[in-house]
C-alpha cells in the first residue's frame, strides 16, 4: 500500500483573493453608476438649470469623452502612481465632483465637474482591470477579467433602478450627493482592502513602447468598432418604441433597462467558455450574431417582439465583445505588466466608439431611415469580429509568464 500523505506534503495551488477582486469590481460598478446618474433624473435636471436636450446630452456624454481623448496618457499615468493609489484617487475625484455638482447652477459648472468625474472615471477604468490581472491567478484570469467586463451595465442599471426612486424622493440633487457619499465609502473600502507598503505591485519593467502595443491596439480596434455599433442600438431602442411602435416612454424605458442587462450574461458567458478552453478566435465569430439580429430589429417583421427579441442579441452581444476584449487582453502584452498602459488603449477606443456611435446612428436613421442601419452594423460588427479572429490567431502561442 502506498504510504499516506502527511501533513505539509501535498501544497494546494495558490487560491485566487476573490474578496479582493469582487471589492475591486465593485469599485467599478460605483464609478458607472455616476457615470449613468443622470439618466433617470435628466428631466428635472434640465427643466431646472433650463438645459436644452442637447445640453443635456452633452453633460451626460462628458465623462465618456475624457477617455476618447486622453485614455492611453492616463494609462501611463496609472503605470507611474501605482494602479492601487490611482483606484483610491479616481474614486475620490468622482465623488467629489458629484459633491460638488450638488450646488452647480448652470451648464458650465455643471459640464466642468463633469470632466473631473471623467477623468476619475478614467482612472478607475484602467486601475481596475490592471489590479484584477496581477489579484487573479493565471486559471482565473479570463473568468475574472470577464466579470469585470460587466462593471457598467450592472453600474448604469443600479443607478437608473436607485435614481428613480432616490430622486422622487431626495430631489435630484439629493440623489446626487448619496451617490458623492456612497462613492467616497466606496474609496475608503479600496483603500482598507489593497495593500500598500510592501504588499504592492514590484516596480514595474520598463515603459512599454509603441511595438509593444500593436496588438493591444488590434484588440482596441475590435472593442471600438464593436461598441460604435452596439451601443447605439440600446441608446436608440426607447426612441424606436416611441416612434417607431407607439410605446409609452416609461414602458419604453422599462424594456431598455431590462435589455440593457442582459449584457451581463454575455460577458459572464466569456468568462465561463474561456475557463473550459474554446479559443479567442471561435469566440469572436459569435459577434457575427449580431447581424441577423439588427435585421429583426429594423429591416425584419417590424413587430414589437421581433424588435426586442433582437435587442436582447445585440445587448448580449455588447457584453460578450467587451468581456473578450478585456479576457484576451493580457494573452496579447509583451509583459503582464503593460497592463496599465494596454488598458489605457483599450479604455481610449471604447470610449471612442461609445462617444461616436449614438451620433452616427442618428445621423444614418434620420437622413435614411432606421433600415439603413442594418448594413452600418454589419460593416461595423464584421470588421471587429476579422480583428478578434486575428487576435485569437495571435494567442494561440504560448503565453507571456506571470513573472
Amino acid at each position: 500500500m502506498d504510504p499516506q500523505p502527511t501533513p505539509g506534503t501535498l501544497k494546494a495551488p495558490p487560491r485566487s483573493p476573490w474578496l479582493t477582486i469582487v471589492i475591486v469590481y465593485l469599485g467599478g460598478v460605483v464609478a458607472a453608476m455616476s457615470l449613468g446618474k443622470f439618466a433617470s433624473v435628466g428631466p428635472v435636471v434640465a427643466a431646472e438649470l433650463g438645459l436644452s436636450l442637447s445640453r443635456l446630452g452633452w453633460v451626460i456624454s462628458a465623462v465618456v469623452g475624457v477617455g476618447a481623448v486622453v485614455g492611453l496618457p492616463a494609462g501611463y499615468l496609472v503605470r507611474r502612481f501605482g494602479a492601487e493609489r490611482s483606484l483610491v484617487a479616481g474614486l475620490v475625484l468622482i465623488a467629489a465632483a458629484s459633491a460638488v455638482s450638488v450646488a452647480t447652477g448652470d451648464f458650465a459648472w455643471l459640464l466642468a465637474v463633469r470632466g473631473v468625474e471623467g477623468i476619475g472615471y478614467l482612472l478607475v477604468t484602467i486601475s481596475c482591470p490592471a489590479l484584477i490581472l496581477r489579484l487573479a491567478r493565471e486559471r482565473d484570469r479570463g473568468m475574472a477579467l470577464s466579470f469585470w467586463a460587466t462593471f457598467v451595465p450592472m453600474g448604469i442599471g443600479a443607478s437608473t433602478l436607485a435614481g428613480g426612486a432616490m430622486g422622487s424622493a431626495l430631489g435630484w440633487r439629493g440623489w446626487i450627493g448619496l451617490l458623492a457619499g456612497l462613492t467616497f465609502v466606496m474609496a475608503l473600502v479600496v483603500w482598507v482592502r489593497l495593500p500598500r507598503g510592501a504588499g504592492r505591485q514590484p516596480a514595474a519593467g520598463p515603459v512599454p513602447r509603441a511595438g509593444a502595443l500593436v496588438w493591444p491596439a488590434v484588440l482596441a480596434g475590435a472593442f471600438c468598432l464593436a461598441a460604435l455599433v452596439t451601443i447605439p442600438v440600446i441608446v436608440l431602442l426607447p426612441t424606436l418604441l416611441i416612434e417607431q411602435h407607439g410605446r409609452s416612454a416609461t414602458a419604453a424605458g422599462a424594456v431598455t433597462s431590462v435589455i440593457s442587462l442582459l449584457s451581463v450574461f454575455g460577458g459572464l458567458a466569456v468568462g465561463v467558455l474561456l475557463r473550459r478552453g474554446t479559443p479567442v478566435g471561435v469566440l469572436g465569430l459569435v459577434g457575427v450574431l449580431t447581424v441577423p439580429a439588427a435585421w429583426l430589429m429594423y429591416g425584419g417583421p417590424g413587430s414589437v417582439a421581433a424588435v426586442q427579441a433582437g435587442a436582447g442579441v445585440v445587448s448580449m452581444e455588447n457584453g460578450f465583445l467587451g468581456a473578450l476584449v478585456f479576457a484576451a487582453l493580457p494573452l496579447v502584452l509583451a509583459r503582464l505588466d503593460h497592463a496599465d498602459v494596454g488598458n489605457g488603449v483599450v479604455a481610449q477606443a471604447g470610449s471612442l466608439g461609445s462617444l461616436l456611435g449614438p451620433p452616427l446612428f442618428g445621423l444614418v436613421a434620420g437622413g435614411l431611415g432606421y433600415q439603413a442601419l442594418v448594413p452600418v452594423i454589419a460593416v461595423g460588427i464584421l470588421a471587429a469580429v476579422g480583428l478578434l479572429v486575428l487576435v485569437g490567431v495571435r494567442v494561440a502561442r504560448p503565453r507571456p509568464s506571470a513573472g
